[in-house]
């Protein structure tokens, strides 16, 4: 990849506030860096929101709700494919875009793309699918009209890890709706988001339907956008403690809110699976996306007659990852997004070895210019070390083993998050019982990556609210409206 290709698609994002159609700077001109992780050099300067900026969004969405809440849903439909389209003709652009701004390897930022691609298409598909039903009320005296309604304008706070994927999660589900929206994403990766805004209004979206703000003054200026009342929707991509204080703020106005927060999830290896599958399944779990993912595996809890065969391969294994800037052929480890995630690394990995446990492979940041921190297997971690109970966010696999089935689930389960979960075992009915077991919104059996656009994402307990994907996905911007009519007979 050569510096001018870099340069010229970095040139070509728009650096500005997109509000009711227009591609405008932040009031007072304030701007704010945004930084290639690999290397630690400024790459873009983008606007930086004010208060201002978010209500003259929050205005924008407002005035074009009803116009688009009454858009056919088959107009909105094709407004979405051809946005999928689009990316998908640009996909190179976006791809390594990603790879700029959070430091991923190409080819799994090409992945990113494909994913998030399947948002727009599957809820392009979903949109006209949205129906009511009709019938007549159980004492026969009238009709019952069941139908749904767009819930209003939206405010969608996306996360730094997928900036591509969680923009179009949240955005396609909305417009499939009818809903307009105002969008703040990271200000660590805002680069993706403000593309596929360009891509959005290429594909035909009216203006003030997608907003977006970027801002350094988070706090002030989502406060201000979730205070409005004609706010009717609050969408989050995050930590739980924020999570927590944005439902807070929720609260006073009622607003519906969907909230995909931390997560802590197991990954449970029985003596009876297949090994090669399970080191297969813990790469992916683990060290997609560089460990930084909400459904990362956190605990691989490995049953005690297998945990030394499986910690020799799954190390074996980590030792051959190439380390490197994301642009680079063969990279399969990039940067940590800054010097705090290298802090966290560094300090749950020593907590867990000075409880006992043993570094395998890895264990330290990376010399030199950038974030990086090695891919690092640690076993035999003890009970009460903090690297189970926090969410790691790095490339750090940590091992715990087991003694038999209700003593896994016992350690699965101990957690206040419960997003995701991984099981391998060749026995059905033992995954059976996992699943009935196992306290999490979504589980993978026998596979390490559980995504789909056509699937509910969501999770239990303090991981969140609502769901993401699937059928379920476009509900979440849905209201219903139940209407009694007179008995046409009587």
């Amino acid at each position: 990849m050569t510096a001018s290709r870099e340069s010229e698609l970095l040139a070509s994002i728009p650096n500005t506030l997109l509000i009711d159609g227009e591609w405008r700077p932040a009031a007072g001109g304030r701007t704010v860096a945004v930084n290639d992780p690999a290397t630690g050099d400024v790459i873009r300067e983008i606007a930086d929101a004010s208060v201002g900026d978010g209500e003259a969004a929050m205005d924008a969405a407002a005035a074009a709700f009803p116009s688009w809440a009454a858009t056919p849903a088959r107009e909105r439909a094709e407004i979405l494919r051809r946005a999928f389209d689009l990316l998908q003709e640009r996909k190179e652009d976006v791809a390594l875009l990603m790879t700029l701004e959070m430091g991923k390897p190409l080819a799994e930022a090409r992945g990113e793309v494909a994913y998030g691609g399947e948002f727009l298409r599957w809820f392009s598909e979903v949109t006209a699918h949205a129906q009511g039903r009709y019938g007549a009320n159980p004492e026969g005296t009238g009709r019952m009209i069941v139908t749904q309604h767009p819930v209003g304008p939206c405010y969608l706070i996306t996360p730094w890890n997928f900036p591509l994927a969680m923009a179009t999660r949240k955005i396609a589900p909305a417009l499939a709706a009818g809903c307009t929206v105002v969008i703040k994403p990271a200000t660590l990766t805002p680069l993706t988001t403000l593309f596929f805004a360009k891509i959005l209004e290429d594909a035909g979206l009216p203006a003030g339907v997608v907003n977006v703000i970027t801002t350094t003054d988070t706090g002030p200026v989502s406060e201000r956008i979730i205070s409005d009342p004609r706010l009717r929707k609050l969408s989050f991509t995050g930590s739980t403690p924020v999570g927590v204080k944005l439902l807070q703020q929720a609260a006073p106005g009622v607003l519906r809110t969907s909230m995909e927060l931390g997560g802590n999830a197991p990954f449970v290896v029985f003596d009876d699976a297949d090994l090669d599958k399970a080191v297969e399944g813990a790469m992916l779990a683990k060290f997609r996306n560089i460990g930084q993912a909400c459904t990362a595996a956190n605990r691989f809890i490995v049953q005690r007659s297998v945990v030394e065969e499986f910690t020799r391969r799954v190390t074996e294994r980590v030792q051959g990852l190439k380390i490197g800037r994301g642009t680079e052929d063969g990279v399969q480890i990039g940067p940590l997004i800054d010097d705090r995630a290298v802090d966290k690394a560094k300090t749950l990995l020593g907590d867990a070895v000075e409880r006992g446990a043993t570094v395998t492979t890895g264990g330290s940041p990376v010399d030199g210019p950038g974030t990086f921190f090695e891919p690092t297997v640690v076993a035999d971690v003890q009970p009460g070390s903090d690297i189970l109970r926090e969410e790691i966010f790095g490339p750090v696999l940590a091992i715990v083993p087991f003694d038999d089935e209700d003593d896994a689930v016992r350690i699965a389960n101990d957690t206040e998050y419960g997003l995701v979960s991984y099981v391998f075992t060749e026995s059905l009915a033992r995954g059976q019982r996992m699943i009935d077991k196992l306290e999490t919104g979504m589980m993978g059996l026998n596979v390490g990556v559980v995504s789909n656009a056509a699937a509910p994402f969501g999770g239990w307990k303090q991981s969140g609210l609502g769901r993401e994907g699937g059928d379920e996905g476009i509900h979440e911007y849905l209201q219903t409206k139940y209407t009694l009519t007179a008995n046409p007979y009587a």
